[in-house]
């Protein structure tokens, strides 16, 4: 940490990112701060933040998605008169698809039965509710990253935010403004799923699940607008199968969002074993099925993105809270992974850790003693119920899809449990297979037969669009000028070792383009990172075989813009 001379700012409660979780967080902190000074001689006054890196609220928000109101319904009953809820859902299916074919579910699995659910923007919705909160008296300061986190010994103290103004070369510009340190007596963390400032504080403070890591999910999506005729809005389809192996956990997601916009996407687990696995390419290759291609055909692509979702479930949750410190929403893997929802779950654990708040804030004291309330109110609480009736789900797709059937049918027979419980797994990356382990010892990794192994995939512009011109809709961008925020830890096992074992991976699963191998000098290859166009969705940081790549936030304001996704 630099000794360099900083403005100092000191605030009561810090949020650290303007996600679902932390506003209900803030939302929520504000309504019972005033019902306390309604009843009380001795009112309150906290300073209360919220810092956040995207320079416009919402515009690193990015989930399917199909919400369920029931935290936004406690938090704010008349929702439904004012909020920006396109539609709710009036159709469910589940599909099972072929390379050509595809065959209906009789019946739609319970948990994926969306009935008086919403079909939405999960940008828009933080967009609607930002403002709310600021009439609160909380403050947003969008284009702050959060840089680092403050500690004294071992308790947080608060963040400080990113630098403005360094160059590629690591030097000061003209421009250049130090970070701010943010001071707090409570700091609540809702990055994201893998954020960067709780992936350090995990490890220093020893809060990761002792024995189940955090297995991710890659959501890549899309959304389309197509001529009139072909839509209903609310129609919500889930579909197996095509483009995915049996041995790969994941489905595709086709949400009908009014009766011109559709909604694409597809979600692969980050434990699949393919080396050259690229889940760009697989949504490519799902549009081209006839359930897709008949739908988007003379349609426009409006919208790209990918977002990283944390599917481990119950068990590997991390601990919830130290000394001045909560976790909250996908930074606490609050997620239904057998539901294929999230949100309404991270609202409530926002809402849970509001009411701790109040009590550090009222006591004086922000100490784990205090602040562990939150996750006795968890575990207490209709969150917990419901992830633990889906706290192995995850970990059973391990055999392939059809055992994992079985299992999932048996986990909710039996709340959860099935035939193993808890059902242990690796971190997701460990499932990756070198090349020759996967494909065989005849295939070379240094590309010289790579069609062998991975036929290539012709991209015709219209339906199917190749990297460079998805991340060109997802409008993302960042100053040239600046170190790159992906940050490679031993580039010297990038050209021996990847190369040799695993065929350099990572220009596959970004699904972005920003890891690139182009020729270079005496037939060697060149490594060149392609920062500029990350869509923060960090897969890179779960997904690479040798865990030395490191994730941090850019300048202040750099990233893609997820309005209306």
């Amino acid at each position: 940490m630099s000794n360099e001379a900083r403005e100092s700012l000191e605030v009561d409660v810090l949020f650290v990112g303007a996600g679902p979780a932390n506003l209900a967080a803030a939302y929520k902190l504000g309504q019972l701060v005033a019902e306390h000074n309604a009843k009380t001689d001795t009112p309150i006054e906290p300073m209360i933040v919220v810092i956040e890196k995207s320079a416009d609220i919402g515009d690193h928000i990015l989930s399917g998605a199909v919400f369920d109101p029931k935290a936004m319904r406690e938090l704010i009953p008349e929702f439904e008169t004012e909020a920006p809820f396109q539609t709710k859902v009036g159709r469910d299916e589940v599909i099972y698809l072929t390379d050509k074919g595809q065959f209906k579910l009789p019946i739609t699995p319970p948990p994926l039965s969306n009935e008086g659910k919403f079909v939405l923007s999960l940008s828009d919705v933080t967009k609607w509710l930002a403002p709310k909160v600021m009439e609160m008296g909380i403050q947003i300061f969008p284009g702050f990253p959060g840089a680092e986190m403050l500690y004294e010994g071992d308790t947080v103290v608060g963040v400080r935010t990113g630098d403005k103004g360094i160059g590629k070369d690591g030097q000061k510009k003209p421009n250049y403004e130090p970070g701010i340190d943010i001071k707090a007596k409570v700091t609540i963390l809702g990055e994201g799923a893998r954020g960067s400032l709780c992936k350090e504080m995990f490890a220093r403070l020893n809060m990761h699940s002792p024995t189940h890591p955090q297995v991710y999910g890659v959501g890549v999506k899309e959304i389309w607008e197509v001529p009139e005729g072909r839509l209903k809005a609310g129609t919500v389809l889930h579909t197996m199968g095509y483009p995915l192996k049996s041995e790969e956990f994941g489905g595709s997601f086709i949400y009908h969002l009014t009766d011109r916009k559709v909604i694409v996407g597809l979600v692969i687990g980050l434990d699949y074993k393919d080396p050259f696995l690229d889940p760009h390419q697989r949504l490519q290759r799902l549009k081209v099925h006839p359930l897709l291609a008949e739908m988007l055909e003379g349609g426009k692509l409006l919208k790209y993105g990918a977002a990283t979702i944390p599917e481990g479930g119950y068990y590997s949750m991390p601990k919830l809270y130290a000394d001045g410190v909560m976790v909250v929403g996908d930074s606490a893997a609050f997620l239904n992974g057998m539901r294929l929802k999230g949100i309404h779950l991270g609202m409530k654990s926002g809402m849970m850790a509001a009411e701790t708040a109040l009590e550090a804030l009222v006591s004086g004291d922000a100490s784990a003693a205090t602040l562990k309330g939150y996750a006795d109110r968890f575990e207490n609480s209709w969150a917990k119920q419901e992830l633990w009736g889906a706290r192995n789900f995850h970990q059973s797709f391990q055999g392939g899809l059809w055992s994992a059937m079985f299992h999932a049918g048996a986990q909710f027979l039996t709340g959860g449990r099935g035939l193993k419980d808890p059902w242990p797994a690796p971190a997701g990356h460990e499932h990756m297979k070198s090349v020759p382990d996967y494909y065989g010892a005849e295939y070379s990794p240094d590309r010289s037969n790579a069609g062998k192994a991975r036929p290539e995939f012709e991209f015709d512009g219209k339906l199917t669009m190749d990297k460079l011109t998805s991340v060109f809709h997802a409008d993302t961008g960042h100053e040239e000028d600046q170190p790159s925020h992906l940050v490679v830890r031993d580039l010297d096992i990038c050209h021996t070792r990847c190369t040799k074992e695993f065929g350099n991976p990572c220009q596959h699963f970004c699904p972005a383009n920003v890891y690139e191998w182009l020729p270079g000098d005496a037939g060697q290859q060149k490594f060149q990172i392609n920062f500029s166009n990350c869509v923060h969705c960090k897969t890179c940081d779960i997904m690479d075989p040798y865990q030395i790549i490191d994730w941090v936030t850019p300048e202040g304001g750099g990233g893609p813009k997820y309005a209306g996704m």
